[in-house]
């Protein structure tokens, strides 16, 4: 797992993705945190779009899932602090519909993106950071502070049954953008790779 251990508007984890052009995109991953303030969980900047998939939890516990610079906030849906959430985000580009998904429980869907749009240019996909230009400026009052791991993205719309299998950490389809397993990444500041603490089996 990837620790940020302190605010900053410098650390942060860059991810190396396969492809581009991406006509629908699911990310699911698992964060524990102690913050409360809003911060940044999953940042995709393009050439043309800083906010071309952006995850990011509000200071009033809402989830936004931004897709090209349209936003959509979810409410109602599980938020507690020093837990493991189980976070996926959704995007489908022939309905342009967005939704969301923590710890298995799902959001409403609303609108993202418009249908029949493509999320082109080269990403840059950035853990801890908010991306506010194309690969930086970053500002440390959006910055995440406390663990990430299990990062997974899909160039398409993962069923109800698959989100909550990766939720229940059975056995899933890897990401065949971002896969943890084989992940391809670089580490810019204080992030502390480790392993992730699991409590002892009585």
């Amino acid at each position: 797992m990837f620790t940020f251990p302190k605010e900053s508007d410098s650390d942060h984890v860059v991810l190396m993705p396969t492809g581009e052009n991406y006509s629908s995109v699911t990310v699911c991953l698992r964060y524990f945190t102690d913050v409360k303030r809003a911060f940044s969980i999953f940042s995709m900047a393009t050439p043309t779009s800083t906010n071309d998939f952006l995850l990011f939890k509000e200071s009033n516990g809402d989830m936004e899932l931004h897709v090209r610079y349209v936003g959509s906030a979810f409410t109602g849906l599980p938020g507690e602090q020093n837990m493991w959430m189980s976070l996926c985000g959704s995007w489908d580009s022939v309905t342009g519909l967005s939704q969301v998904w923590i710890n298995g429980k799902p959001s409403a869907r609303k609108m993202g993106y418009t249908a029949g749009s493509v999320l082109n240019g080269k990403p840059i996909i950035i853990l801890g950071q908010d991306q506010d230009s194309y690969g930086g400026n970053f500002d440390k009052g959006q910055a995440f502070i406390g663990q990430l791991t299990d990062v997974h993205m899909w160039n398409y719309g993962l069923s109800p049954c698959e989100i909550q299998r990766f939720t229940s950490d059975l056995n899933f389809t890897p990401g065949n953008v971002l896969n943890w397993r084989s992940l391809e990444y670089t580490i810019d500041g204080h992030v502390v790779l480790e392993n992730k603490q699991t409590p002892c089996q009585e």
